[in-house]
């Protein structure tokens, strides 16, 4: 028998009350006071985040420190990036990541999270003022160029009007190097199979 949905303890849903979830292999977030469950990830989705994790922990500087799957603390809200950098000692057993040590949220679109990872999430991380924001596409989109092989990395950096300014676009097949939040070059492709 399936136990009941918890309830949030106010009109909104809050950080602290993701304690009460069940853990039943779904993902919680809150955005804007509203629960987000998400399914398990795909595969394609896991083996892209984990090639990404091991380039960034080789490139990272010393102060630095990548994780998957950790939930950024924003006010009331606790998004999950499916890769988070961040700086500074890490609560090893709060909640989640203080916005404040955050440099960089990563996210992988897949079918059933692509507003939020296109719209939602961009908008809350630039609110809270996380520096940089990188988005991969690893299945065709709207918006993909003739030719434009997957995966497709979006890089965006913070503006001074708290909105993201693109700073690169990279189909695989293609090396570049970002300079920010750290130098790290990459290929797209070498994160695929």
């Amino acid at each position: 028998m399936a136990l009941p949905m918890p309830t949030p303890k106010s009109d909104r849903w809050t950080a602290a009350d993701l304690d009460q979830m069940p853990e039943d292999g779904l993902r919680y977030e809150v955005l804007n006071g509203q629960l987000v469950v998400n399914a398990s990830p795909k595969p394609r989705h896991q083996w892209l985040i984990k090639w990404l994790e091991r380039s960034l922990d080789r490139a990272l500087p010393s102060d630095y420190v990548v994780l998957q799957g950790v939930g950024v603390l924003i006010g009331d809200d606790q998004p999950i990036p499916d890769l988070v950098v961040a700086t500074g000692p890490i609560p090893m057993d709060a909640r989640g990541i203080p916005v404040e040590q955050v440099e960089l949220a990563v996210e992988v679109v897949s079918k059933s999270t692509t507003l939020q990872d296109r719209m939602v999430k961009p908008v809350l991380y630039a609110e809270a003022g996380i520096p940089n924001y990188w988005r991969f596409e690893i299945n065709p989109f709207k918006g993909q160029l003739p030719g434009e092989s997957l995966p497709v990395l979006f890089a965006y950096v913070l503006g001074t009007d708290k909105t993201y300014e693109p700073t690169r676009r990279v189909a695989a097949g293609e090396t570049v190097t970002l300079r920010s939040p750290f130098e790290f070059t990459v290929d797209p492709a070498s994160l695929m199979p």
